[in-house]
């Protein structure tokens, strides 16, 4: 066999197919790439979009749980308010009645010393 020399145009053509060899494989690697950014990108997009709306499910959440809570605390600030009010009417009716029957009570014993008093006038006439 012999030998065959390779000619500086052949060589030039080898390593010009070669570098586009190479820059097509570069190119459908860039064009995954993309492909798979874009998918990547959208799957963040999706995963933000449930994580707000996760976040604004929990704050909603809170936020009933909040007005609730007042709710129940106005509640119980008017049945407390109720009672108080009640039980000061209780206590005011309790002092009436008690003044009312004192006032009875003194009436009887005036009425009590008036009669000994005028049944002494009497004797002493």
């Amino acid at each position: 066999m012999a030998h065959k020399e390779i000619g500086f145009a052949e060589r030039l053509q080898t390593a010009a197919s070669a570098k586009r060899i190479q820059l097509e494989k570069l190119r459908s690697m860039t064009q995954a790439g993309k492909t798979q950014s874009t998918k990547r990108q959208a799957e963040r997009a999706a995963a933000e979009e449930v994580r707000q709306i996760r976040r604004a499910e929990r704050e909603s959440t809170k936020r009933a749980a909040a007005e609730r809570r007042n709710a129940e605390r106005a509640a119980e600030k008017t049945r407390q308010a109720h009672a108080v009010a009640d039980e000061k009417e209780r206590k005011d009716a309790e002092r009436l009645a008690q003044a009312e029957a004192e006032a009875v009570l003194k009436s009887n014993q005036k009425a009590a010393r008036d009669a000994k008093y005028a049944a002494r006038k009497r004797r002493q006439k």
